[in-house]
């Protein structure tokens, strides 16, 4: 899914926030007795169910005490008081408290010691006093085994304390992760939505396959209210059930007094009734204004990760695959879509339509399941015997063509490259197709559309969406400015689009074809997405220029890499919190890295390929974990070298963070030695990290070609190769293919600044846009000082390519930005001397006319923006005149797209063009247009505006709540709203975890928008203490982690180098 929706500029990555509140409880101390086998080598094999163990409730919880050798008429007393003293001593340990309310004395100096006699008698005593306690504390009732004090058998474990249902039984399961005894096969589920009390009701019919002997079946469910419950063993009878619910864990559970065996089939319904979320996830409502002003009420399905249970009771886990035939029942004036093309549409007596779609051809995860109830058009074109439509609300029909158009050509290119054509098979109606279409597909009979087998994939825009698109098999939402262009449209404004698009369609393979197992290796469907939405735009539309935004993302992704509050790409995931929090840069984009590594560094050009399209062949229709991928691709080869690349690979996605290699020479030796990146080494994990690194590199002799390019494996701390001493200079990490970040020390860096000051293309784009990140990144780690950074840049001062003077632009205004914020005024205005000097002729050199070129609309976006944010005088005289223009044209003068929000934000300094702003936001119906209109109006310094803006954006009635991360990130940026928006946080806090899900990326994204730019001790404790308080409302975020290094950080870079700042400016 693409949770990154974009953020203030077009380079945005475009990933995706999931949805769904979680709710967490303080986990309970566990004595998992099952997992020492050692211990108690008689028990028997513990039932699969009850290997893994999570807890759940507060209560103490035992498991896996099997049964002894004794005698059936013995009681294994000895035991039993093992195991209670064993659990009470964990349990004591674990919850004594760290401070103690009384102060312990020192005993008298004249005291003489004990005899050895008085010590024992006083020890005897504690003994019989605790093991009285213990006897009072669990005996009563014995309610550490559901049945009591019974005998310990021969066949079976002793059950676990489970945790209260809601009606007050005992709830059959205490992790997090469902039981395997039970896996669906089918979902029958009947929808009847409400779009005029926002309620829907439900039907759920599911068959099952028990794998195991098992008592109950738990599965998923959350917020809805289960009105009748049956269940069928069999060809047995019919009978009622009752359904018990944990909310804590958003489970649902039917117990039996036998157990279902092995082998047999069973069939669970359930009808229920549910209120449309009012959130982002689940089945939510949603509205939009049409032309006339009219408000138009929609539903719409967000599932992934953990929502599905928000629609109906489903095991919502990857890897319960199951099919999925859908029913919705509507009024005639709205229209149904789903994953399936819809088989027929029957008239009820209650003047509504219920429509039927086609059952899934493919077993599916519950998070792909999607359905829609609304009144939107659509564009349709036929593609290699796969019919693609693109649907919007009626009015903005018109800007559904470009897209409609490049997921055509996308979906060929994935066809061909994964030689595995587009996996969902639909046999359904097609009377909403174009006739020109219709003639390929069907042949009619009445109204009943009789087709062949047909492949279909629907993109749909949603007028209120969070995340910036979903991977949904079949039925791809979007937000409406991820796929909506319009034909004027900038190309920077069609990247996106484009870029969505790409990463949407290639989870129809790496995702959805082929699933990951659990959440942990959720870089599996992400990386895999990210990578290749690079690589195929790169084929498919090269005039996009796709390369300049994938090195960027590249850059991103090491920047938070380098934090200890980073994780690794394949990491444990317990809870749900923990799981919204995958959805990040390291499952995005430093998957994609990392493959793009491992493709450059295969012999030829088609190892990877093959060793992919073998990993979709052989896992079709399964779920994967990390090893199987590698294993794939160490099992094909194409050339003589074998690689072992689980071996390679394993070191970049099991630990976290990236190597820094550092460079010497002596002779014609040169020197490798890697180490862990690591800004913050306090309370860091110290650990002997290796990587396992392709080492890439060029030298003087030859530099630009990838011809030139030669490769050395650093597996080992350090590493030796010998070049001629004649050579110059080395240049490691060719075009930045590699995650890692080199140090070249005082030598290498003067070699490559003598260089480049002689000849700036000396080096590809890529890698001196390589050398600008590493350097900002090692005066960070306090590897270099800055006047070394400057020294860099000022070897750089005729650099004019997109890739390095946006990379340094970044940079530096990072850098003002914390000057500005801690009120440094004097370095300030030096700062921005320096940066209009070193970059002055480049931006007046720049037009404010329509540009084709990408590549020079990027350079001219970052250079103008930089411009008129510091207040250049040409430049915001241009903006002012363009938005005069715009204003007296009436519509019929359009400012180029990547020039808009440069023109909105000057305009918003202006109270009068302010207020003539906002009500142009409120009639302006193209969205890309609408969304920088709003980062202008955020972008003021009038405090009342911001105060407004906030509360405004929290509301959602004049400015969507989906766009609030935004309109923070945009407020904080600014010297007189970042403190405001920090404020707005901690007010409204429980407001925006009830938008968004604790963990999610939304979350994220406003946390650090507000704290990025904190650099001083006051605003660290402030944040600390802000967020300490939270406790089970985000206190334990791994975002919240980050903030605070990030704080750290920027504290220590500000105490390091404020007098060299000084001294320099």
């Amino acid at each position: 899914m693409d949770v990154f929706d974009g953020n203030s500029s077009e380079h945005a990555n475009l990933p995706r926030n999931m949805i769904e509140n979680s709710m967490f409880e303080e986990e309970p101390d566990v004595v998992d007795l099952a997992k020492d086998s050692a211990a108690f080598p008689t028990f028997p094999a513990l039932d699969p169910d009850e290997v893994a163990y999570e807890p759940c409730s507060s209560r103490l919880l035992v498991r896996g005490l099997g049964e002894n050798d004794m005698d059936e008429d013995e009681e294994d007393c000895e035991s039993s008081a093992r195991l209670l003293g064993m659990s009470f001593m964990n349990r004591s340990s674990a919850h004594r408290s760290t401070s103690s309310p009384f102060s312990r004395q020192s005993p008298p100096r004249t005291c003489s010691r004990p005899s050895a006699r008085t010590m024992v008698v006083c020890v005897l005593f504690l003994v019989i006093v605790a093991s009285m306690t213990m006897v009072l504390y669990f005996l009563p009732g014995c309610n550490f085994t559901r049945t009591g004090c019974r005998k310990p058998n021969k066949t079976t474990p002793i059950e676990s304390i489970y945790p209260l249902s809601t009606n007050g039984e005992l709830f059959p399961w205490a992790q997090l992760r469902l039981p395997l005894s039970i896996r669906p096969l089918s979902y029958d589920l009947t929808l009847n939505p409400d779009l005029d009390n926002m309620t829907f009701t439900g039907r759920i019919v599911i068959n099952m396959a028990v794998l195991h002997n098992r008592k109950c079946i738990v599965l998923h469910g959350s917020n809805l209210n289960i009105t009748k419950a049956t269940f069928k063993l069999g060809d047995g009878q019919v009978h009622d059930v009752t359904v018990l619910e944990f909310k804590p864990k958003q489970q649902l559970a039917v117990k039996f007094s036998e157990e279902l065996k092995a082998g047999q089939h069973c069939v669970l319904t359930l009808d229920y009734s549910a209120k449309l979320s009012h959130t982002y996830d689940g089945f939510y409502n949603s509205s939009y204004s049409d032309k006339d002003g009219n408000k138009r009420v929609l539903a719409a399905t967000q599932f992934e990760p953990l929502s599905a249970r928000k629609a109906f009771p489903c095991f919502d886990e990857p890897a319960f695959k199951a099919t999925f035939l859908i029913k919705i029942i509507r009024k005639p004036n709205y229209m149904a879509l789903s994953n399936m093309p819809k088989a027929n549409s029957t008239p009820l007596h209650n003047g509504l339509v219920q429509d039927e779609f086609e059952k899934t051809s493919v077993n599916m995860s519950t998070y792909l399941l999607a359905f829609i109830v609304a009144n939107f058009t659509s564009n349709s074109k036929n593609v290699s015997e796969t019919v693609v439509s693109v649907y919007s609300v009626p009015e903005k029909k018109e800007h559904t063509y470009y897209a409609l158009d490049t997921a055509s050509k996308l979906l060929k290119f994935y066809n061909e490259f994964f030689e595995i054509d587009y996996p969902l098979k639909k046999l359904g109606d097609y009377t909403h197709t174009p006739a020109c279409l219709t003639q390929f597909i069907c042949s009619f009979s009445l109204h009943i559309a009789i087709c062949s087998l047909y492949l279909l994939s629907d993109l749909v825009a949603i007028p209120d969406f969070l995340a910036g698109a979903m991977e949904n098999w079949g039925l791809i939402t979007f937000r409406e400015t991820t796929l909506l262009v319009g034909k004027q449209s900038s190309p920077l404004e069609k990247q996106v689009v484009a870029s969505v698009i790409a990463h949407e369609l290639a989870h129809q393979w790496f995702g959805n074809l082929v699933t990951m197992r659990w959440w942990n290796d959720l870089w599996l469907n992400e990386g895999f997405a990210t990578y290749m939405q690079y690589m195929s735009l790169q084929t498919v539309l090269p005039k996009l220029d796709i390369g300049n935004l994938f090195l960027a993302v590249r850059f991103r992704a090491l920047d938070k890499d380098a934090l200890n509050s980073s994780h690794a790409v394949s990491t444990e995931v317990n809870t749900a919190e923990q799981v919204e929090e995958m959805f990040d840069s390291v499952s995005y984009e430093k998957g994609a890295s990392i493959l793009l590594m491992l493709n450059t560094s295969l012999p030829g050009d088609q190892q990877f390929r093959k060793g992919i399209i073998q990993y979709l062949k052989q896992f079709s229709g399964s779920n994967t974990d990390t090893d199987d991928l590698w294993n794939s691709l160490t099992q094909v080869e194409v050339s003589t070298q074998h690689q072992n690349i689980s071996e390679m690979m394993s070191s970049w996605t099991s630990q976290k963070g990236f190597p820094l290699v550092t460079i010497s020479r002596k002779g014609d030796q040169v020197n490798l030695t890697q180490e862990h990146f690591l800004l913050t080494t306090d309370n860091a994990t110290h650990t002997s990290s290796l990587w396992n690194i392709p080492v890439t590199y060029v030298n003087d002799s030859c530099s630009l070609a990838p011809e030139c390019r030669q490769v050395f494996t650093l597996n080992t701390k350090s590493g030796t190769f010998k070049l001629p001493e004649s050579v110059k200079w080395l240049k490691l990490n060719y075009r930045n293919t590699g995650f890692y970040i080199v140090h070249y020390g005082d030598e290498g860096w003067a070699a490559l600044k003598d260089a480049l000051s002689k000849n700036i293309s000396v080096l590809t784009n890529d890698d001196r846009a390589s050398l600008i990140h590493n350097i900002f990144a090692l005066s960070r780690l306090g590897r270099v000082s800055f006047d070394q950074v400057l020294n860099v840049l000022k070897c750089m001062s005729k650099e004019t390519e997109t890739s390095p003077v946006t990379e340094a632009l970044l940079q530096l205004n990072r850098i003002y930005g914390l000057l500005d914020k801690r009120q440094e005024t004097n370095i300030v205005s030096r700062m921005k001397k320096y940066i209009l000097a070193h970059f002055g002729s480049l931006m007046n050199k720049q037009t404010w006319e329509e540009e084709d070129s990408v590549s020079k609309q990027e350079l001219r976006s970052a250079l103008l923006q930089t411009a008129c944010s510091l207040a250049e005088e040409n430049c915001t005289q241009q903006a002012k005149s363009l938005f005069k223009t715009y204003v007296e044209s009436n519509g019929t003068f359009r400012i180029p797209g990547d020039l808009q929000q440069v023109v909105f934000t000057v305009a918003a300094q202006s109270d009068e063009d302010w207020s003539t702003l906002l009500s142009m936001y409120h009639y302006v119906t193209y969205d890309a247009e609408k969304r920088k209109m709003l980062q202008g109006l955020a972008s003021t310094q009038d405090t009342r505006r911001l105060v407004w803006i906030l509360n405004t954006g929290l509301k959602g009635d004049h400015i969507q709540t989906q766009e609030l991360p935004l309109v923070i990130s945009t407020v904080c940026n600014g010297f007189a709203g970042y403190l405001f928006a920090w404020d707005f946080i901690q007010e409204n806090w429980d407001r925006l975890i009830e938008k968004f899900p604790v963990g999610s990326f939304a979350i994220q994204s406003i946390i650090k928008s507000a704290t990025s730019q904190f650099s001083t001790q006051a605003h660290l404790d402030q944040v600390q203490a802000f967020f300490f308080s939270l406790k089970e409302r985000g206190s334990q975020m791994r975002s919240v982690q980050e903030a605070l290094e990030t704080i750290r950080l920027n504290q220590r870079w500000m105490d390091r180098n404020l007098s060299t700042l000084r001294n320099w400016l």
